[in-house]
């Protein structure tokens, strides 16, 4: 029978506020500088990967908590008119909504985070029926998922034995710890979606190339983000490699999501790993064109066009 959702994303449901300009370093000593953007958008790497595979197409419902104030309304609606699902969102009448603020250059950032209902999911707001909707899970930032974290293992274990296929992105851990729960959930794990920085961190190593052979011995598909770089990927004994498109960088916030968002539906409709990984740069790439992670995301149409225009 067919299922209601191609893809179920858990993780965290926060705004971005974004401010750029050429000199965004603060400045304590109470000196005041003024930036030259600032825009309020949709933020959160889970819920910009969950808008970059609706706007590829596939049915995405979501899983998450906000509070009840005005942060966590912007988001419900902005995620809804990007066409999720958000009925198995949860409302927090104790926690408010977290935020984060973005100190955004071309080619870097700095992240400023309220954890706020970030940390809030617990496993008890996830009902095994709200799985049985979906073809895929995917889970992001899962250092950040405090009250979850305990029990994604298991929940990634059931989800398989529901049929699931299965795709993790940890983002980045503010903890340090790059574990607690981690290796666990490889184990159930059928796609992992790190940049390069994580990458070595999880895998503790110096160099690249033993991190990607540490980590691909884990799991069935590695797909690492290497920033300007583009990305790779290892299923078994197959390697592939792809670039960025040549374009004009306006911010990079959530281009690693978008990335997530291209490889998940490119790995749904069985493509090749080389093609998979090409898409997932193509929509990287494209993502970046505006500020915000989701404004310049990709249609399907465009990020197939693109894909003759990577660079190798």
């Amino acid at each position: 029978m067919a299922r209601a959702f191609d893809l179920m994303v858990i993780g965290e449901i926060n705004p971005d506020l974004i401010l750029q300009g050429p000199d965004i370093q603060p400045a304590f000593g109470q000196a005041e500088k003024l930036v030259e953007h600032a825009e309020l958008v949709i933020g959160s790497s889970a819920v910009i990967v969950a808008c970059g595979a609706a706007r590829l197409g596939l049915k995405t419902a979501f899983i998450g908590v906000v509070g009840d104030d005005v942060f966590g309304q912007f988001m419900l609606k902005a995620m809804a008119e990007k066409g999720i699902d958000t009925q198995y969102c949860q409302v927090s009448a104790s926690q408010p909504t977290g935020f984060s603020v973005i100190l955004s250059q071309p080619q870097d950032r700095a992240i400023l985070t309220y954890a706020g209902s970030i940390s809030a999911l617990k496993r008890s707001d996830i009902d095994l029926t709200m799985l049985k909707d979906a073809r895929h899970l995917h889970l992001s930032s899962f250092f950040l998922l405090d009250a979850l974290r305990p029990d994604i293992p298991g929940l990634f274990r059931e989800a398989k034995n529901l049929g699931l296929s299965t795709s993790l992105d940890t983002n980045w851990d503010p903890g340090g710890s790059w574990d607690d729960g981690l290796f666990e959930t490889l184990t159930y794990t059928d796609v992992f979606l790190p940049n390069q920085e994580e990458l070595l961190r999880i895998a503790q190593e110096q160099e690249l190339e033993p991190a990607l052979s540490k980590l691909s011995q884990r799991v069935p598909t590695l797909a690492v983000k290497l920033g300007a770089k583009g990305g790779l990927a290892r299923q078994g004994n197959e390697g592939a490699r792809a670039g960025i498109l040549p374009l004009k960088v306006v911010d990079t916030t959530g281009a690693g999501d978008s990335f997530d968002a291209g490889f998940l539906y490119a790995y749904l409709q069985g493509w090749t790993l080389e093609k998979s990984l090409q898409f997932a740069c193509a929509c990287g790439s494209l993502s970046t064109r505006e500020v915000g992670g989701t404004g310049a995301q990709p249609s399907l149409e465009e990020a197939l066009e693109a894909l003759d225009r990577l660079q190798v």
